[in-house]
Parts: structure tokens; sequence; C-alpha cells
């Protein structure tokens, strides 16, 4: 069976210096780029983590520290990985939750660009636990029928990945499945927007899934005191919380969405404390004078026109106006005083 892609899907692993996506490092990384045509593309990175591998993680993958030494660090090989992937989706295996917050994690670091918005990510992960329950190893042998030989190499569990996906899209063709609500779909069909949909359920807005989206599209956060409230809330009634979180240990993807939504934030409070809209031009009526006669319209609550310096000195109706006395007036004195305190002082 061949996947129904619209443009290239790039399945990829990650073997690291262990499972703390803020502190450990990439020690490998293997791709396999499955363009629409069907024809693939591989490449693989081994990569000096520029710190210790710990045994334990060794243990797993088999890189030590000697097999690395001599290779580059992540920032010498960033471009090219990007590059490499940058047209396509992306894939793997528990990828929503590690394997790509560590890449962004390192792409940030490395100070290249990746932009993960308008792309699909297809968790080969979830498709299998949330239908099966299993592991990789599991994975691979309850599909394929067959056994990972070099198990935990990047590109041995990268490519098991790939054949687990196309196994369970023709496995899973027209079989209904039923979510947490009691809704029935076929949800594992040939396409990766759907896919996409279907390994992404809790809809997390970091992947390390600090922050995750509700049922409104709202940002809320999924940890801690303030789990379940939305972000912004929480922005509002605890302006300090940000500060923690962007001073505190978590992955740099995770501050970088949540200083997005703080930006936003912050500009439609600033939009809301601008002025008003100008009123409207005020209403206009006749001036009507005496004799019943209307003269031109003037705008209500205008100041009362001033006719004292035409040359007749009389208003409209010819009526004189009375003379205003321009003398300036007396400072006030104690005299002044006085008799203001005689005139009104009770009798």
């Amino acid at each position: 069976m061949k996947l129904n892609l619209k443009r290239p899907l790039a399945f990829f692993d990650l073997e690291t210096t262990g499972t703390n996506i803020g502190a450990d490092r990439i020690v490998e990384i293997s791709v396999i780029k499955l363009n629409p045509d069907q024809t693939e593309e591989v490449k693989t990175f081994r990569i000096n983590p520029g710190m210790p591998i710990p045994l334990e993680s060794s243990l797993v993958h088999g890189i030590y520290d000697a097999d690395v030494k001599d290779e580059p660090i992540f920032k010498d090989v960033a471009k090219e990985v990007a590059d490499f992937i940058n047209d396509s989706d992306l894939a793997g295996y528990n990828s929503n939750k590690f394997d790509i917050p560590m890449l962004m994690e390192e792409f940030l670091r490395a100070g290249v660009l990746f932009d993960l918005d308008n792309r699909h990510f297809v968790d080969v992960q979830n498709i299998f636990h949330q239908m099966e329950q299993r592991t990789l190893k599991a994975a691979y042998l309850y599909y394929c029928d067959k056994q990972i030989i070099n198990a935990h190499s990047a590109e041995a569990d990268t490519r098991a990945t790939m054949e687990v996906l196309i196994a369970q899209v023709a496995r899973y063709e027209n079989t209904e499945w039923e979510d947490k609500k009691g809704n029935r779909s076929v949800p594992v069909v040939n396409d990766i927007e759907a896919l996409h949909k279907f390994t992404n359920l809790n809809k997390p807005v970091d992947f390390a899934g600090r922050m995750v989206y509700n049922d409104e599209g709202e940002e809320v956060f999924n940890f801690g005191k303030h789990k379940g409230k939305p972000v912004e809330e929480v922005l509002r009634i605890e302006p300090s919380y940000y500060s923690w979180m962007m001073n505190g240990d978590f992955p740099l993807y995770t501050k970088r969405k949540l200083e997005e939504i703080y930006t936003r934030w912050n500009a439609k409070r600033y939009a809301e404390r601008q002025p008003k809209a100008l009123a409207p031009k005020p209403q206009e009526i006749p001036v009507v004078v005496q004799g019943g006669a209307a003269e031109a319209p003037v705008k209500k609550d205008s100041p009362r026109p001033d006719f004292r310096n035409n040359n007749n000195n009389n208003r409209p109706d010819n009526r004189p106006y009375k003379k205003v006395d321009d003398t300036p007036a007396l400072p006030v004195n104690d005299d002044m005083l006085n008799l203001l305190k005689d005139k009104f002082k009770k009798g």
C-alpha cells in the first residue's frame, strides 16, 4: 500500500543524552523523507552533544562519548537538517511529545528558524496506543510481522516507524473508533491531514503539553495550580506567573508560545485602553429669529455667534448689544473683604 501524500512526509527519530527536553541534547538524528511519488531520501547525522552521554542512555541506543567526540555539534548541521525537512510534514513515534519539541529546542538554541505553522504532524505511537496499546517493538511485530533488527539505532527505529504507519493505514481502513464522548468515526484513513487530527487529539499548544487548546479554541494551562484555566485569564489575575514560567526550567518552545500569547494579550489590552472613536457630528438645528424667520442652521451645542464686532454693533434683529466694559478688574483688598463681611453677616 502507498501513502497518499500531497507533499513529502519526513519520518524522523532522535537518539539523545536523556529525556529532559530543556536540558538534554541530540546525539543522532535520522530522517527518511517519503516523497509524493513514493521515492525516499535518507539522511542520518551523528552529533556531538557538547555534554557527557549518561551511561544509562548509551546502554539504550549504543552511542558513547567516544563515538561522537569528533562529530559536529548540532549548530553546525542545524541549517542542513532544517532545509532537508522544510517542505515536509513530520512523522515519528512519540514525536509529538518528545522528538518534535526536542528538535525545536535544538533549532532555537542554534538560532535556526523552523516554522511549525501550517505543517501536519503524525504521531504513529498515538495511532497505535489509541487502537492497540503497544510499544514500537510490539507494533512492528503486530502490524508488520517482523522483528526490529538493530533496535534503538535511529535509522532502524525510523524505518520501522514508517512501515508501521503504512501497515496501520491498510489495517484500519473502514475501522470504526469511539472517542471518550461516545462519538464514533473512521479516523485512520490514507490522508495526512486526517491522521494529523487523530494523533493530536489533546490539541497541544507547545508539544510538551504544558498548554493545550480547549473546546472553544482557547489556550489553557495543562499543569500546576492553574490547570484548565485560560492562559489569558491567568495573565490577567496573576501577571507574575508569566515571569515565573519565562525564568523557569521550561522548554524554549513552550516559552516561545507563551510569549506569543502574552504579546497578543498585551496588544488587546492596549487597544481597549485607547480613546473611543470621535462622536458623530452634532445635529444641525435652524436658528429662529424674532418674527419667525429662519436663518442659516447652526450646530447644536456650538458656541453662540458673536456679532459684537460688526460695524453697527447690533444683534441680528437690530437690537443693540449691551456695551461691554473692558476695564480690567481691580485686585481684591482688605476694604473689599470687609464690605463683603458687612453685607452677608447675620442680623
